[in-house]
């Protein structure tokens, strides 16, 4: 009885190790080396990074800017489109979409699609959502940091004309009456990440040609996470040409 205890013991203990390493294989990414890379080192070292970057905003506030800057050169930059993704929920054609969560803002566009563009969010403390209407577009903005920021970093300018050096960048589309813009920026490295202010930073080639479609009065939903979203289409939309999933044509009855 022993014995059939301790072998019953060692095959648990067995499939126990075998789970736990199928477990850790399930959860690994492979590097192109050919080692895994887990994703608790990938979360570990994005954490680590996000400490270096507070850090160093803790010195931004002991640097003194000029009050009057000037932004710089203004140069001729070309509109680019980002990819077409697929929307499962019927979205009006025209609206703005800023999912923080995925950090991505879509235009949504006719049969269900929209562009996705890739953007940067508010850090942490500074994350909102809420719905807001485009209330002015401006090209090449000035930047004048509010009174909050100042408080938070002393050192900033009292303004900053419209140029590559300015923060915001080619575009601006300012949200309602808050404080809040989508716009491009001169810190290509921040897109992708949550390191902004509250304001949705974009690349200067995709915010320009967001303002070729976007107009004052479009509405501007922001939202902690928005799911639905595929790279390729439906499977029904690709048999529509051949009345699959159709209803039926009404039979009209003929007048006698």
């Amino acid at each position: 009885m022993d014995f059939v205890r301790s072998a019953l013991l060692c095959v648990i203990a067995g499939t126990g190790v075998t789970w736990a390493a199928s477990e850790a294989r399930a959860q690994a990414q492979w590097a192109p080396g050919g080692a895994p890379v887990f994703q608790s080192d990938v979360e570990r070292r994005e954490r680590q990074l996000e400490a270096e970057r507070a850090e160093r905003r803790k010195t931004y506030g002991n640097t003194a800017y000029p009050k009057f800057m000037d932004g710089g050169e203004k140069p001729d930059i070309a509109p680019e489109k980002p990819p077409v993704v697929y929307l499962e929920k019927n979205e009006s054609p025209g609206t703005i979409i800023v999912d923080t969560g995925g950090r991505k803002l879509y235009y949504v566009l006719p049969d269900r699609r929209a562009y996705a563009y890739p953007i940067s969010v508010g850090r942490e403390g500074f994350e909102w959502t809420g719905t807001e209407r485009i209330s002015r577009i401006a090209s090449w903005p000035s930047w004048t940091p509010p009174p909050e920021m100042h408080k938070r970093q002393p050192g900033l300018p009292i303004t900053v004309s419209g140029g590559v050096i300015n923060p915001l960048g080619a575009r601006a589309l300012y949200l309602g009456n808050t404080i809040y813009r989508i716009h491009g920026t001169n810190n290509a490295r921040s897109i992708g990440r949550a390191s902004s202010s509250g304001c949705f930073r974009m690349m200067n080639q995709h915010v320009i040609h967001l303002t070729t479609l976007a107009r004052v009065g479009t509405t501007v939903r922001v939202v902690a996470n928005y799911s639905g979203v595929n790279t390729s289409a439906p499977m029904s939309s690709l048999f529509s040409g051949f009345g699959f999933g159709e209803e039926p044509s009404p039979k009209r009855s003929k007048k006698k």
